[in-house]
């Protein structure tokens, strides 16, 4: 008796360690940058890394990359990186977490260092396109709060190089198929917390490094009314897409404040997820 039950234990603790190795490969981690990364100096360069994370059974050939917030100081991963993978991953769909560079550099814009890896990572993805299964022409791409604001930046600036070229990869193209901007900040011209301002045409003026160049996606924009960044930002970007004919899609949850991510917050905006699938269904994406 004694000895079935040491024998049960074992089994137990083995099979532990079974689901413990497992999530630990759920994916696989690889260095954006073949070297030290563009402007990085002294003896502890800062480091990008993507993280691949490939669905158990895989039903599409498109591929997520998702930018996880905070404020370009640190990174919100779990609710903004790696619940978000899980999900596509659940939906038979490809992700990638972008890890990219923080805190931001004194002195530099904020989002330099991060518009690089983004704009690197996207290009690695497309090279590696036959290998992982995934259609060069099926990269999305979704950001929360900061990690939103680097999302618009891909989406919008693709056209301008945010860093000089090394190698062949970046020979590659680094715009995106669709975008998802959630709740992002340091989108209005002003600042994160600043007064709105308007143009001429009662526009909101939004940040000068988003470029709305001709190869902006389609965009799905999330946000809720009482976030401390200001839907108006979300609106904004809105209405920009839709002058300029790009298709857009935008929810605005009532009482919902900054940071939701892939938290559970009930069935109102805790559905946001749901939604934004469909709406990609809706792209054909």
């Amino acid at each position: 008796m004694r000895r079935a039950i040491a024998i049960l234990v074992f089994a137990s603790i083995l099979s532990a360690l079974f689901v413990a190795v497992g999530a630990a490969m759920a994916f696989e981690e690889f260095d954006v940058w073949p070297g030290v990364a563009p402007g990085e100096k002294g003896n502890k360069p800062r480091r990008a890394t993507y993280e691949y994370w490939k669905p158990e059974n895989k039903t599409s050939d498109a591929l997520v990359i998702v930018c996880p917030g905070g404020a370009y100081l640190n990174l919100a991963y779990d609710h903004e990186g790696r619940k978000i993978a899980e999900y596509f991953n659940s939906k038979g769909i490809t992700a990638v977490v972008l890890k990219y560079r923080t805190p931001f550099r004194i002195g530099r814009p904020i989002y330099e260092a991060a518009w690089q890896d983004a704009q690197r990572t996207i290009r690695i993805v497309r090279s590696r396109g036959e290998e992982w299964g995934i259609n060069p022409d099926k990269i999305g791409i979704i950001g929360f709060s900061a990690g939103g604001h680097l999302a618009l930046l891909v989406a919008t600036s693709s056209q301008t190089r945010a860093y000089e070229p090394i190698d062949a990869i970046d020979e590659l193209p680094s715009d995106a198929a669709l975008a998802v901007p959630v709740y992002p900040g340091y989108v209005l011209k002003t600042n994160l917390f600043g007064e709105p301002k308007y143009d001429e045409n009662g526009d909101l003026l939004l940040a000068k490094e988003l470029a709305f160049d001709d190869k902006m996606p389609p965009m799905c924009l999330v946000v809720g009314d009482e976030d401390f960044c200001n839907p108006l930002t979300s609106i904004g970007v809105y209405t920009k897409l839709r002058k300029k004919g790009i298709p857009a899609e935008l929810h605005i949850y009532c009482k919902v404040a900054h940071g939701f991510g892939g938290n559970p917050t009930g069935e109102h905006v805790g559905d946001w997820l749901n939604r934004v699938y469909a709406w990609m269904e809706t792209t054909g994406f």
